[in-house]
């Protein structure tokens, strides 16, 4: 029981943070699938944040299905007794419900379902996060403009019994169907939010209330500039979170 019953915040107190991988795809061996420019610079500012948080950051560079899975059965197999928590990014293609490999597509919940308590027992009770820099359609957002106007708890001990997939929590790029935006440079919009919270605010605010500014600096801070092209010319873009957490999660300094 990694947490008291009735306890508000998770416990981050381990030894350990945990390990965080992440699966970076930039290449691919699927022909109608393009390369994907800008991702290295989010790989490595992503890990560089991670790392910030005090998670053991592991990179996988253009993995195929096969390696992915070998990947996630080695991660879910350790002893993460002394873990707080577990976090998997994943930055590729995506479309309506599917993320791309090198090689082949897949839906998320086959490498999440290796998390639940009945797979990894000592990650039973702690959170167990997923964040997902992919398209999930081709619609575009191009948003609207908003102009001014005048006008009493029970004992520590005592035994419960949690769902499987509780204290899970998924971090989308974009909303479903829609398009998530990337540039060359700098990286993809929500990962350059993301990273920026992170070093702001990732050991003061909760995780939810960070994500929540996320979204804030998504939606605020960008718009596309494609003046060639009018169909993707100034469009917008909002993330999407999906949360089973049960208590607060924060990322508090390692005493």
């Amino acid at each position: 029981m990694p947490t008291e019953r009735y306890a508000v915040e998770y416990n981050m107190n381990h030894r350990n943070r945990g390990q965080a991988l992440i699966f970076n795809h930039e290449h691919f061996d699927i022909p109608n699938l393009k390369s994907r420019a800008g991702t290295n610079v989010d790989c490595d500012n992503l890990r560089e944040a991670l790392e910030y948080l005090d998670f053991d950051v592991l990179v996988y560079k253009d993995c195929k299905y096969s390696k992915i899975l070998h990947y996630i059965e080695k991660a879910a197999s350790k002893d993460h007794r002394d873990n707080d928590c577990i976090l998997i990014a994943v930055m590729s293609h995506g479309n309506n419900g599917i993320i791309y490999a090198k090689d082949v597509h897949y839906q998320l919940d086959s490498i999440s379902q290796y998390f639940t308590p009945q797979n990894c027992a000592t990650l039973a009770g702690k959170p167990k996060i997923f964040l997902i820099q992919a398209c999930q359609g081709s619609r575009y957002d191009p948003g609207v403009m908003l102009q001014a106007t005048q006008t009493d708890s029970p004992p520590y001990g005592m035994d419960y019994k949690i769902p499987l997939h509780a204290d899970y929590l998924y971090a989308y790029s974009t909303i479903p169907g829609f398009y998530a935006w990337r540039n060359a440079t700098n990286g993809s919009w929500f990962i350059q939010s993301l990273v920026k919270e992170i070093k702001e605010n990732g050991k003061n605010l909760d995780m939810l209330t960070l994500l929540t500014f996320v979204n804030r600096r998504v939606a605020v801070d960008f718009e596309s500039c494609v003046p060639d092209s009018p169909i993707m010319h100034q469009q917008k873009q909002i993330p999407c979170v999906t949360t089973m957490l049960t208590r607060i999660l924060r990322f508090s300094d390692k005493k």
